[in-house]
Order: structure tokens, then C-alpha cells, then sequence
């Protein structure tokens, strides 16, 4: 490999740039403001003299010229021709296609692409997900957990297993007067999760954690952005830890205890965020104490609400007991990870390429071999008039997927994997849109063409970059925060209805609320959190046919295996929602779609829901009554910056 370290990065000229200064952004009802409150960082991190934030043609442009760069840096690393003119062409078509909204990195993409971050600590920043398997938590120990820790910590959403339960005997720790000054850094607060815990697994020596070394609350973290918390989460954290696994030596470890210092950690990674952790838990299918564990609510509401839990479904099994919890309170969801491990989409048969599956991801989208990431795109098909377009756009979102993958990581485990799979996750977002604006035979023959397309577009980008093919590159995420960007039903979902309320929350200190409130949004305090205040959008749904009340848990099972079949060769993150007559369906559903789906959970439809909820069905003149007080923001000026998303696309991983 070749010296990088003195190549140019990728520029786009300023005359190209100057183009977009004042063009109009076809924001979403809520589009402008969640970009300003979570993707648009500090001008200060690239000019110490700039003040405010980005806005979004200089996201953009941070965006494009970051992905460009890491592809110039990795074939200059390889010795291999750079056709800059043929770049810039490239690189302005994606410019454009992602300021339209057509496509768009994951929200870790937005806010880490083009960052000395990257450049200077690790590429893991840029990737959504990760699976961990506990299997050899008796050789690894808490080097386990402190690696999901770790992951959390950049943004990474984290899935796991609990397949360590049994594998070592608690033990007592050597208790040590030594003084560990916990260093102020990312590195440190892992670290310190590792030392204890190995002093539970292996009986290994603890010294006394000092937690003077941490910044305090609401100091700025450079880099990698947003706010420090202070040591009080940690300290919490050690302190829970050890309530946990105190007076409990000789026991066996439990799939439980494996859950339950995953939810700790998680806990601790998102204090003080309104934002929760994404994880996933993957039990044993007759695990029941595994599979009831949320029903002591006491724990549920301290840390247990940090995961998803699913089980490792089989094809031919009873789900009797199974679609009875269902029917109670959405869990556990259902993974048959035979049918990830032996297919791509259903329609292609049997596949043998993708046999070390371990895991999936919080949202199931992805499968997943132990310590494999997953990096995420979304392209939105209702925001295309024809398939030659879009096309095109499925080209620049699945280079900017092929890009990342280049990316290193500071775990070398996980880079061996990365550079064998290459794994992305092209996925599209307002399908329903798409459904009602150009059809549903047509958006299935769209898929089934496009699939094949990109697989001749991975066939010379995998030539020219000189690396493997991607194992798979297609999928159907849930989306989130990305999806408000541009007004998009969340990848797969029916809309909540044609007109409702979309509640958002924000930090009490925000300085954009003052701007909502200007401009004529009701605003109030958030009922279950403190220093949160909740904002009200009135949404007037595009291209509307059907919402979730009238769409049946048959019609969107259906929708979810049709993905299944023609676009996704991962998998299809699905949450059915179903009305009270269709509980007792859930078992009949389960044995039809079995061997059609790779996951699915189901979630009973309320309608009325609770107080501040982010969706609530409203009737047009309502809309029109709200819609009359308010004047659209275009431009929010002062010290208004985001702080990035946390754990795969924001705060809605519905599993």
C-alpha cells in the first residue's frame, strides 16, 4: 500500500457550489428544522473563524467531496488510475441528487462524511449497525461488552446474542487500592467497563476508579460532536454493574445478566439524550426467563426498555406462546436466521455465500456476521417521475454505500470482515408513497429490474476499486429521522394518516425553539421528560390512499414478503401493526410467511395512544386551523447546530 497521507482531497469547485447558495430544498413539512437540530455541524470545526451552522448545500457539499476523497485516498493507496474529470461528473450528479432529496446518506453518514474524525480516530463513525455474538464470552470476556460500548459510543447500533449464557462461573474480583484515572476520552470510559467486568468473569484484579480526569456536563466534544454528559453516567454505570454481579459467585452467567449489562451500557451511552439506545437482543426460542424479562417493570423502566429482544425462530415450529406475547406487547419479535443464512431474495433460491450469518441488526434490516457493521442508504422512489431516473440515483447511492465500505475501522476483527463481505444495505424509504403514486406491479417490476442493475454496478465498481463483490447489497430499513427530511413514509410503513400531528422533541436550551415559536408552532413541556419541550407539525400526508387503521396486518405481511422477494437481499425490516380482531391471526401468520420473511414483529394498533405521542390522527379542518397560524421556516440563523445521530437513523428503530 502506498503513502496517502500527501493526496489532495476531492474539491468541487466554488462556481458549482454557488448554483445551490439560494436554491429552494424540497424540504418536508419538518424537513428544515430536524436537519438543523441533528445534521448540521459547526463551520467552526472546518473554519476556526466561521460562526452559525451548515446549511444544507454546504452538507452536502461536506458529504460528496468526504465520500470522493476516501475513494481518490484508496486508489491512490492501490496504485490505481484516478480519472478526475470523470470523478467530478460523478460527484456533481450525486451533489445534485442528494440536495434534492432523492437519495440520501444514513443519518451517520450526514453527520460524520467529510470529518477529521474519520481521518484521524476511525472510519467506524460512518456505519449504522453491528452484530456481537456472546458465544465466546468465556474467552473474550468483558472485552465484549466493552466493544458494544465502544460501538454505541461512535453511533453504532448494536445487535447481540445471548448464546454466552453458561459459558464461565461468576467470580469475586481482586479488590485493588490502585487509583485508575479514568482518561477523559471515549477510550477511557471503555476501558474502565472492561476492567470491572473482567474482575466479575475471570476473578481478575480491580483497582479504585478515580473520575476526576472527565470533563463536566455540557462541555463541547470536538470531533465527533455534541455534549459531554459528565462521569455521572459512568459512575452509575460501574455502580449498577456491580449491584448486578455482587454476591454472585459460583453462579452461572444467564442469558438475563448477558441482556441486562447490554440495556446497563446502553443506558449509560444515552443519558440525557431524548433519544434511546438501538439494540437488539437474540435469544434461544424456548428461553423463556429470556423472553418475559420486560415483564418486571420496575427494571424494564430503569434499563431494560435498551433492547429489542427476538429469538431465533425455526421454520415448523409451535409459535403458539409466541404470537400470545405478541398480542400483548410486541415482543419478541421473530428472526429465522436459517432463512438469512440460505437466501438472498426468496425468488433466487438458495444461496451459500452468506453462511457465517450471526445476527442481525436493532431494525433486522441487515444480516450480520459477529463484529460485522452494516452501512445503510436510502433512496426514495415516490420522489422520481420515471425508472430511468431513478436508476441514476441508485447509482450514486449505491457508490456512496461501495465507498464506505473502504472505510477502517480500530477493530481488526471487524476489518477482516469488511474486507471480505463489503456489505451494504441499499434501501428505499416512502414505499407506500411510491405504491400510490406509481403503482404497486410497477414498483415491484422497478425492484426486480433495478436489483439486476445494481449488481452490474457492483461488477465494475468492485473491478475498478479492485476489491470483492459485496455479499449483499440490498435491503429495507425502517428509516427514521432521514425519512423527515424530505417528507417520506418511513421505509416500508403505511403513514399514521392523511392528516395528523408529528410531535418532536427538543432540548429546553435549544435556540431553535425560539425560531418555532416565531414562527406560529404550538410548543409545550414534555410531560415525561424534564428540560424537553415537544413541538407539534401539522402533516398533511403526500400521495395518501391508506393509513394504518385501514391497512391490514395481511396486506403490509404481504407487502414485506413482495420486498423480500424482488429487491431485498438482506432483509426487510418490518413492524406489523394489527387491530384487536387480528390478534388471534398472528399464529396462522406466522406459519404462512415463515419461509417468506428473514424477521417481522407485530405491534397492536391504538388509536388513541397516550398523551404528547409522536403521531396523532387529526381531521383536515383541524390541519387547515393549525396550518393558518403557522409561517414555514426557511432560515434559521445563530448559534443553532445539530449533535448528530445516535444508533443507526435516530430516535424510531420500530422492532
Amino acid at each position: 500500500m502506498q503513502d496517502t497521507s500527501t493526496v489532495r482531497r476531492f474539491k468541487l469547485s466554488e462556481s458549482f457550489i454557488e448554483q445551490y447558495r439560494d436554491k429552494e430544498v424540497p424540504w418536508g413539512p419538518v424537513g428544515y428544522i430536524t436537519y438543523k437540530r441533528t445534521y448540521a455541524r459547526r463551520l467552526n470545526e472546518f473554519d476556526p473563524n466561521a460562526e452559525g451552522s451548515e446549511e444544507w448545500h454546504q452538507t452536502c457539499r461536506r458529504v460528496i467531496e468526504g465520500m470522493f476523497t476516501m475513494q481518490k485516498k484508496h486508489v491512490y493507496a492501490l496504485g490505481l488510475e484516478w480519472n478526475d474529470a470523470k470523478a467530478q461528473r460523478t460527484a456533481k450528479d450525486a451533489y445534485d441528487r442528494l440536495f434534492e432529496l432523492k437519495w440520501t446518506p444514513p443519518g451517520r453518514g450526514l453527520w460524520m462524511m467529510g470529518t477529521k474524525f474519520l481521518e484521524e480516530k476511525t472510519g467506524a463513525g460512518l456505519f449504522n449497525c453491528a452484530f456481537r455474538s456472546t458465544q465466546d464470552l468465556d474467552k473474550k470476556g468483558g472485552y465484549l461488552f466493552s466493544w458494544i460500548m465502544d460501538a454505541l459510543m461512535v453511533g453504532i447500533g448494536v445487535g447481540f446474542d445471548t448464546k454466552g449464557a453458561g459459558r464461565l462461573t461468576i467470580k469475586e474480583p481482586e479488590w485493588s487500592d490502585e487509583v485508575f484515572y479514568i482518561p477523559d476520552s471515549r477510550e477511557g470510559w471503555v476501558e474502565s467497563v472492561k476492567i470491572l467486568l473482567d474482575g466479575y468473569f475471570s476473578g481478575s484484579k480491580v483497582p479504585t476508579f478515580n473520575y476526576s480526569k472527565i470533563r463536566p456536563a455540557g462541555a463541547i466534544i470536538r470531533g465527533f460532536g455534541g455534549t459531554s454528559s459528565g462521569a455521572g453516567p459512568l459512575i452509575e454505570l460501574h455502580e449498577s454493574l456491580k449491584k448486578l454481579y455482587d454476591h454472585r459467585s459460583g453462579e452461572s452467567i444467564t442469558s438475563v445478566d448477558i441482556v441486562d449489562t447490554e440495556n446497563l451500557v446502553g443506558k449509560c451511552v444515552v443519558s440525557g439524550n431524548v433519544r434511546r439506545s438501538a439494540a437488539l437482543a437474540l435469544g434461544a426460542h424456548d428461553d423463556k426467563e429470556y423472553l418475559t424479562m420486560k415483564n418486571d417493570q420496575e427494571k424494564l423502566y430503569s434499563h431494560r426498555w435498551g433492547s429489542n429482544n427476538s429469538f431465533h425462530a425455526k421454520v415448523g415450529m409451535d409459535y403458539t406462546w409466541h404470537a400470545e406475547q405478541s398480542q400483548k406487547n410486541g415482543e419478541p419479535g421473530y428472526i429465522w436466521l436459517d432463512n438469512a443464512r440460505t437466501r438472498g431474495r426468496t425468488k433466487d433460491g438458495y444461496r451459500d455465500d452468506d453462511l457465517h450469518v450471526a445476527g442481525f441488526n436493532p431494525c433486522v434490516e441487515q444480516q450480520l456476521e459477529d463484529a460485522e457493521l452494516c452501512c445503510l442508504v436510502e433512496t426514495f422512489p415516490a420522489k422520481h417521475e420515471d425508472y430511468d431516473d431513478y436508476l441514476k440515483t441508485l447509482k450514486v447511492a449505491y457508490l456512496y454505500g461501495k465507498t464506505v465500505t473502504l472505510a477502517n475501522t480500530h477493530w481488526p476483527e471487524t476489518n477482516a470482515i469488511m474486507l471480505k463481505n463489503r456489505r451494504i444495505g441499499l434501501s428505499q424509504s416512502g414505499v407506500v408513497q411510491a405504491f400510490n403514486k406509481h403503482g404497486k406491479r410497477q414498483m415491484f417490476e422497478w425492484c426486480d429490474m433495478a436489483y439486476d442493475h445494481v449488481q452490474e454496478l457492483d461488477k465494475h465498481y468492485s473491478n475498478w476499486l479492485c476489491v470483492p463483490r459485496s455479499v449483499r447489497m440490498t435491503s429495507i430499513k425502517p428509516s427514521g429521522t432521514v425519512s423527515l427530511l424530505n417528507g417520506s413514509t418511513p421505509g416500508i410503513h403505511f403513514p399514521e394518516s392523511e392528516f395528523y400531528i408529528r410531535r418532536i422533541r427538543f432540548s429546553s436550551d435549544s435556540p431553535l425553539l425560539d425560531s418555532l415559536a416565531e414562527a406560529g408552532y404550538y410548543i409545550e413541556d414534555c410531560k415525561y421528560s424534564p428540560n424537553t419541550k415537544v413541538v407539534e407539525f401539522p402533516i398533511h400526508e403526500a400521495h395518501f390512499k391508506k393509513g394504518k387503521k385501514d391497512a391490514t396486518m395481511w396486506e403490509q405481511l404481504e407487502i414485506a414478503a413482495q420486498y423480500q422477494n424482488y429487491w431485498a437481499d438482506n432483509s426487510v425490516s418490518v413492524t406489523v401493526t394489527f387491530q384487536g380482531q387480528e390478534a388471534e391471526q398472528i399464529k396462522d401468520a406466522l406459519e404462512l410467511y415463515e419461509d417468506r420473511l428473514k424477521a417481522v414483529s407485530f405491534l397492536r394498533y391504538n388509536e388513541t395512544g397516550y398523551e404528547q405521542a409522536p403521531y396523532e390522527a387529526i381531521s383536515e379542518d383541524q390541519y387547515k386551523e393549525m396550518s393558518s397560524k403557522i409561517t414555514p421556516i426557511q432560515r434559521v440563523s445563530g448559534k443553532v447546530s445539530g449533535a448528530g445521530t445516535k444508533f443507526c437513523d435516530g430516535d424510531t428503530c420500530t422492532l
